[in-house]
């Protein structure tokens, strides 16, 4: 059986397009593609149960709310951690910071998101084109926040 290479996309000849191909782009952008499918997840997780605890348990929207940020933020810890970024981290105490930073980064770019709604809900931008762009500069914070600052090992310091 032959070895997978990774293929960088500036590379790809879309017409000519294989299955080792892909593989290969898989395996070159593999933690990008992951991180993109975990935080689809995360969404689900967050709305569905947000969704879930109002309509079907009647409970208050903010308590809801609350709630399902808490949940998602954890799914998202536990999947970057293991999944997406795969910690080298050993003991409780390295856990634990690892676990600090990613929450200190998730905070962060809430702050960001939140002065920049405050900026931008002013201006004639619709609102939903300014929260799509707020989001889409968050969820790439985030990850270079997760890659370089919460999951960053020691070797890579």
């Amino acid at each position: 059986m032959k070895e997978v290479q990774k293929v960088k996309l500036k590379d790809v000849d879309f017409k000519n397009l294989n299955m080792d191909i892909i593989k290969g782009l898989f395996l070159e952008y593999k933690e990008i593609i992951l991180y993109v499918i975990f935080g689809g997840f995360t969404t689900l997780i967050n709305v569905g149960s947000f969704f879930i605890m109002t309509h079907f348990f009647n409970w208050d929207e903010n308590l809801s709310n609350f709630i399902a940020i808490v949940l998602a933020v954890l799914f998202a810890y536990i999947t970057n951690k293991d999944m997406v970024f795969h910690s080298k981290a050993k003991s409780v105490k390295e856990k634990l910071l690892e676990f600090f930073k990613f929450i200190l980064g998730r905070a962060f770019t809430m702050i960001i998101e939140f002065g920049g709604g405050v900026i931008l809900f002013k201006t004639p931008i619709p609102e939903i084109v300014s929260k799509i762009m707020l989001t889409v500069i968050v969820i790439i914070l985030n990850f270079f926040i997760s890659k370089f600052f919460a999951f960053k090992t020691k070797k890579e310091s």
